[in-house]
């Protein structure tokens, strides 16, 4: 059911550079609180949707919306907008904030309700919208590509669901950053899956291999962006996930994410992947995605 609050930008409203939106209301982020008997905080009940701002511009508003509704819809939680409230809704945080280069998150939670591990529909959903500036990943990544480490995949089965319960992926980060990588990719049964915080995809023999959809990946706005510009400019696509070996074997490996776009991976568990550098098709990739919003 659509909420009734009218989302309009005010005349004399005054630039708040980290916004939040806490159930129908404006304030800087650092003002921003929840009830602690919220059920994102006791459980992780909840879903989530990271997007992206170019110059100003919410960047595939509507690719990332739906996937929230799927996501909500996977745990019975009901969103409280439709389509174009949330629409509105985002466009007047990031004007309120200022930023024309941004990272704008939505977290909607089951609600408020006492902590019981079975959950109530009594309430309404607990909706926080925040606004940050975004920094790029240093361009020295995409000059030489990134290092990766795998490690095994012990999160649950529905990973298709984005959910915000990401302790694994926290602690496989956290992994990541101690060895000195940028990223770690989740093996699961001996394949490759996708990484902590992106969707992945290697070449071999000039064709691309990713993990299929479904529950095992959390298949990515910029992954099937990717996909999309990859077909369009030819080159072939199986979305077969590999075995850690012959994933190591790759000619090139590159990550897609929200915040890093196509990003090159020269090295896994230090092993060279390729030539050790950005690989040509994944040079391609990268300026393709590029001109989507430049």
């Amino acid at each position: 059911m659509s909420s009734q609050l009218t989302v309009k930008p005010r005349p004399s409203r005054r630039k708040m550079p980290d916004t939040a939106f806490v159930n129908d209301m404006f304030m800087p982020l650092s003002e921003a609180q929840v009830s602690v008997e919220d059920r994102g905080f006791q459980f992780g009940d909840g879903v989530y949707e990271l997007l992206r701002v170019y110059c100003g511009a919410l960047f595939r508003p509507d690719e990332h919306l739906s996937r929230l509704e799927r996501s909500a819809t996977a745990l019975g939680i009901p969103l409280p907008h439709s389509r174009d409230h949330w629409k509105s809704l985002l466009s007047d945080a990031v004007a309120r904030s200022g930023y024309p280069e941004a990272k704008v998150y939505i977290q909607v939670t089951r609600g408020v309700a006492p902590r019981d591990h079975a959950p109530t529909q009594d309430g309404p959903p607990t909706v926080v919208v925040t606004v940050r500036a975004f920094a790029a990943p240093s361009p020295t990544l995409y000059q030489k590509g990134a290092e990766a480490i795998t490690v095994p995949d012990l999160r649950w089965g529905r990973c298709d669901i984005k959910s915000i319960c990401l302790l694994p992926n926290v602690l496989t980060k956290q992994r990541a950053r101690d060895e000195h990588a940028f990223e770690a990719l989740f093996v699961r049964d001996g394949y490759v899956v996708e990484g902590a915080t992106s969707n992945v995809m290697n070449v071999k023999g000039g064709t691309i291999f990713t993990a299929p959809e479904g529950p095992l990946i959390l298949s990515g706005v910029t992954r099937q962006l990717t996909l999309n510009l990859a077909r369009a400019a030819g080159i072939a696509i199986k979305e077969q996930a590999l075995t850690e070996p012959d994933f190591l074997e790759s000619d090139e490996v590159f990550l897609t994410g929200t915040t890093i776009e196509v990003l090159p991976i020269r090295r896994i568990n230090s092993r060279m992947i390729g030539k050790g550098s950005p690989g040509p098709l994944t040079a391609v990739l990268m300026e393709h995605f590029k001109a989507l919003h430049v």
